[in-house]
């Protein structure tokens, strides 16, 4: 991911999704904000797990697509600090490169982490789950029982093969089932009997 964008833009929208993470999280992936930019637009997303949003980024200039875990208090002190008016930034998945006219600041990789900023991977934050996923939990948790010490009937059973997912929720009188076309990504070690 490359882009070009304008500072005091960027950070106003910044902190504005910033304000919707949580400071302390046992999750330390919603203490970051995603940034997703395509050829025309940008797109920052975080969440604290009540309260999502996405906003679109204005003053931005992609030069490559692609998405970044931007962690928020390092990030927002950079945009803070800086004096430059326009900012380069730059993501190849492994490290964070920001650069200004007077300025450049780096988040290297070392021994899996990077540091001053948290080694996360994109797809692993909230809010970035498929639409059917998002889909199918709404239409079976509403039948799970929270109120039980049956501790199976208060979760949503998931079945997943290479090309297909069903999710299925009962509370011992309502039963709700929903299914649908899946991707398996990797390997998954298959389950014996």
């Amino acid at each position: 991911m490359k882009i070009t964008c304008e500072r005091e833009k960027l950070l106003h929208d910044f902190q504005t999704a910033a304000s919707v993470a949580p400071t302390r999280s046992p999750k330390p992936i919603l203490q970051n904000l995603k940034l997703e930019v395509q050829s025309d637009k940008g797109i920052l997303m975080g969440t604290d797990l009540e309260v999502g949003i996405r906003i679109d980024v204005a003053g931005i200039c992609v030069e490559t697509p692609g998405s970044v875990v931007l962690p928020i208090q390092r990030f927002l002190s950079i945009l803070r600090e800086s004096s430059d008016e326009k900012l380069a930034v730059e993501s190849d998945g492994g490290k964070i490169l920001v650069r200004g006219q007077r300025s450049q600041f780096n988040c290297h990789r070392r021994t899996g982490r990077v540091s001053g900023c948290r080694g996360l991977r994109r797809d692993a934050l909230p809010g970035t789950l498929g639409p059917f996923f998002r889909e199918l939990v709404r239409r079976t948790i509403f039948a799970t029982d929270n109120e039980s010490s049956r501790y199976a009937l208060g979760g949503v059973l998931l079945e997943m093969t290479a090309d297909h997912i069903t999710g299925v929720a009962t509370d011992g009188r309502r039963l709700a089932r929903q299914e649908g076309p899946a991707q398996s990504v990797g390997t998954q070690p298959k389950a014996s009997k």
